[in-house]
């Protein structure tokens, strides 16, 4: 079986050492489309490196874009990547993350599912400087045709939307060179930059990285709902529901609760298309 699953949680963590500086975090930013107005001092949070704060989202591509991925050479993992699926994002932070910092990061696998027709693997990654811990990544990973093996099925994350009106909605234009600049930080994956490659993938063009709508949504939140104060959020998880390309427009609807915000984001020219699902920002 391509994933031995003994082998998988039994094997020692890899260890790596990541640094970034405050052009990485404006950079990323830039990515998610922070700095319009480009003199909006709201703005000039994510892009002045006088006033710079960082999105926990950041720790996804800290380390050049390692993060979610990390684990998936660990032994006992032997999948066809073409069947891999990122098929939900949690990072919890121990505390704001610096804006220019060195840090030991560890990936494992922390756990894999059996899901009948898939199995997924979750891989962790947690960073720690001198300081001690920064933060925690949950990256779940589908592997389509790899389930029935007869391991646990997991947990259920699945979140139902309140039933009432969304407390703010917001909507979020995605610019056409967006993908083309969030790669920078090191998803290079030609499937959100080259038309041909997006087409031997079953898309018409390029589609907009799944974890760039995941940051581009945890900025909206931040600004809506928590004074565009980054270092009031604590955790963030969601699910990946469907694809969204450069040029649409990220429709967000959040409900505010005691200590957290539950959020869709859906495709707003394409009959609000669901694109982010079972998202949910903790905070203090």
């Amino acid at each position: 079986m391509p994933i031995d699953v003994s082998a998988a949680l039994a094997a020692e963590p890899r260890r790596a050492e990541i640094g970034w500086h405050h052009k990485d975090v404006q950079l990323y930013h830039l990515g998610l489309g922070a700095g319009t107005p480009a003199t909006d001092p709201d703005e000039l949070r994510y892009t002045l490196e006088s006033r710079l704060q960082v999105l926990p989202s950041f720790a996804t591509v800290a380390g050049a874009g390692t993060a979610a991925f990390g684990g998936m050479g660990a032994p006992g993992i032997d999948v066809d990547l073409a069947a891999v699926l990122h098929g939900g994002q949690t990072v919890r932070v121990h505390r704001p993350i610096p804006v220019t910092g060195r840090a030991v990061q560890t990936s494992k696998v922390a756990a894999v599912y059996d899901k009948a027709k898939a199995a997924v693997i979750v891989l962790r990654t947690e960073a720690s400087d001198d300081d001690g811990p920064l933060w925690t990544n949950d990256a779940q990973i589908f592997v389509r045709g790899e389930g029935g093996f007869g391991g646990e099925r997991g947990p259920s994350d699945r979140l139902t939307a309140p039933e009432r009106a969304p407390d703010r909605t917001v909507e979020r234009p995605i610019r056409e060179d967006q993908a083309l600049l969030y790669r920078l930080s090191g998803d290079w994956n030609p499937l959100h930059a080259d038309p041909a490659f997006a087409k031997l993938a079953g898309f018409d063009r390029p589609i907009l990285h799944g974890l760039c709508t995941y940051g581009m949504t945890l900025k909206a939140v931040t600004d809506t709902l928590l004074d565009g104060d980054v270092s009031r959020i604590t955790a963030y998880r969601t699910r990946f529901a469907g694809v969204v390309f450069p040029g649409e427009t990220l429709r967000v609807r959040m409900w505010a609760e005691e200590g957290r915000v539950q959020v869709t984001v859906t495709a707003a020219e394409r009959d609000d298309a669901p694109v982010l699902a079972d998202t949910l920002v903790e905070h203090a």
